[in-house]
């Protein structure tokens, strides 16, 4: 058999194999193993943007058909916070998704996948120890006491995951829930006779301040380092916004790409269940902090096509973005449309606690509060999942002699990433919404074309350009922003045969389903050639015989 064959038979069975063999999320190095695969399909091509501090590439995958940098394009983003690792999967098959089954798509519409941004921080899933790490590799001092990472994890019951401890306490803050007493909850101070808890993250005070594992061996979270809003002095933040080489190789990456018009971002913020809200004090500030009026009203229509896409409906999902931020980026400091969402969420279940929630108090009828975690376990009981939860255990803690100290609790990862075997039909959900947001890309045309001679050999061209699109060629705010081009209409004549019209004329952004019409006046016969776009919106042309 012919040796090239006998390679494609391989590289073809170890994809099957590959796919069908997946039992959890990917590692690291199965992550390079899918996106170089992709690459060697066509249409894609792979390069890595930099190496973090712990040796991890930073990959960028380009999707689509021809000249891709002046096509429309989406950015897709996963990994933001090392610990959802569900949004790496999903950045991974939606790109696959995009590649097998859209290819008609990839004419119109270039993709930038950038499935992981803190792959360091997201090996800690794989690690001997589990915790949910947001930080990269770089050695950072988070409690500016003069000693690095003095004060980490520990694992005290020695089970391979990092959870909480609780001291039992009359001084304690914390109370076992109503419903399920393994859950601890935050005493209401009603009078009630209860064991109280001190509650604390699993670990040892190293450095007898009273805190724990408040400097970590972890350095700089991607999510909590760019510009907007930029957390100054708090942990995890750096010294300065774009401190590190992945943040800032990635923003310079994404500055020479002007033809990107909208961003989806798989991380645990989300403007898409639930648009964000117009602020208008916000918004008029001097530095806005509110998205735009007319961007929230964009905001909700593709909410509108979010939730019909999807569903799977949010539950309890409150995060609309954080404090450096990189879905806040996007929108306020680079002017683009900016989605985001966590992909899944915990559903509610009401059937689990309907009958067992309501106590009778002085002939009062009190609905027993559910929290996010009494949810998560009887969810992962109606599921039937197994090893969620680590039952309190008795431990002999240094820092609390003669005291009760029992470690325990939810596992690390299991609330924000849902078992593997769930990801592939959240993962085509969300591709079918990121095509629908590309099928409604602003798409410029021409109509209403009309010719008129004049005499002395004079024609009057006059023509519609349409934007046939629900969604404006700029957001409210892009159009403030130097980082989103004007619209530019060119006629190929010099300008001694134009009377009237310019060569060139800026059009400062066309509305959803918006014309302008446009006239000109040229000397001389054979043909004009209009030309209208910018890198974000395409380009459309039209030859006009004088």
């Amino acid at each position: 058999m012919n040796q090239n064959l006998i390679c494609l038979f391989a590289v073809a069975f170890f994809g099957m194999f590959s796919a069908t063999a997946q039992q959890d999320y990917p590692t690291n190095q199965e992550v390079a193993q899918r996106l170089q695969q992709m690459a060697s399909s066509g249409n894609a091509k792979l390069i890595s943007l930099t190496k973090t501090e712990g040796g991890q590439d930073i990959w960028a995958l380009q999707i689509g058909k021809g000249d891709l940098e002046n096509k429309s394009a989406i950015a897709i983003t996963g990994g933001v916070e090392g610990y959802h690792v569900l949004s790496v999967e999903l950045a991974l098959q939606v790109a696959n998704r995009l590649l097998k089954d859209h290819s008609e798509l990839l004419n119109t519409t270039t993709f930038y996948v950038f499935p992981n941004m803190s792959p360091d921080a997201y090996s800690q899933y794989f690690s001997n120890i589990k915790y949910e790490r947001r930080g990269n590799s770089v050695k950072i001092d988070h409690d500016r006491d003069g000693r690095l990472s003095e004060d980490g994890y520990e694992d005290l019951n020695k089970d391979g995951f990092i959870t909480k401890f609780r001291v039992e306490s009359a001084l304690g803050d914390y109370v076992p829930h109503e419903k399920d007493p393994r859950v601890l909850v935050k005493a209401e101070n009603d009078g009630k006779s209860t064991t109280r808890y001190r509650l604390f993250s699993e670990g040892i005070d190293n450095d007898k301040d009273e805190k724990y594992n408040e400097d970590p061996e972890e350095g700089i979270a991607f999510n909590k380092s760019l510009t907007y809003k930029f957390p100054a002095f708090e942990p995890y933040a750096g010294d300065y916004p774009v401190s590190q080489k992945e943040s800032r190789a990635l923003l310079d990456h994404l500055f020479e790409r002007w033809n990107i018009f909208a961003f989806v971002t798989f991380s645990p913020a989300n403007n898409l269940s639930a648009p964000l809200k117009f602020n208008k004090s916000d918004a008029e500030k001097r530095v806005v902090s509110s998205m735009l009026e007319k961007d929230v009203e964009l905001n909700k229509m593709v909410s509108e096509i979010y939730n019909e896409t999807i569903p799977h409906k949010a539950y309890n999902q409150e995060n609309q973005g954080t404090d450096g931020d990189y879905f806040q980026w996007a929108y306020f400091h680079f002017g683009r449309l900016s989605f985001s969402t966590p992909g899944w969420w915990v559903p509610e279940v009401k059937a689990e606690t309907k009958d067992s929630t309501m106590i009778e108090e002085n002939k009062e009828i009190k609905e027993v509060k559910v929290t996010p975690e009494t949810n998560f376990l009887a969810w992962a009981q109606k599921e039937d999942l197994k090893n969620v939860f680590i039952a309190w255990q008795e431990f002999n803690h240094p820092d609390f002699p003669n005291q009760k100290v029992e470690v325990g609790g939810i596992k690390p990862f299991v609330m924000v990433n849902p078992p593997y075997r769930m990801v592939d039909s959240i993962a085509e959900n969300h591709t079918n919404f990121i095509v629908k947001l590309a099928e409604i890309q602003p798409k410029l045309e021409f109509h209403n074309l009309k010719t008129e001679k004049l005499s002395g050999g004079l024609t009057r061209i006059t023509v519609d350009i349409f934007n046939n699109s629900p969604l404006p060629t700029h957001s409210e705010l892009g159009e403030r922003s130097r980082w989103l081009q004007k619209l530019q209409v060119t006629v190929n004549k010099d300008k001694k045969d134009l009377l009237a019209g310019n060569t060139i004329k800026l059009l400062d952004k066309l509305g959803a389903y918006e014309k302008e019409t446009l006239s000109w006046i040229v000397k001389g016969g054979g043909t004009a050639n209009i030309k209208v776009g910018a890198p974000h919106t395409g380009y459309a042309t039209i030859n006009v015989k004088l």
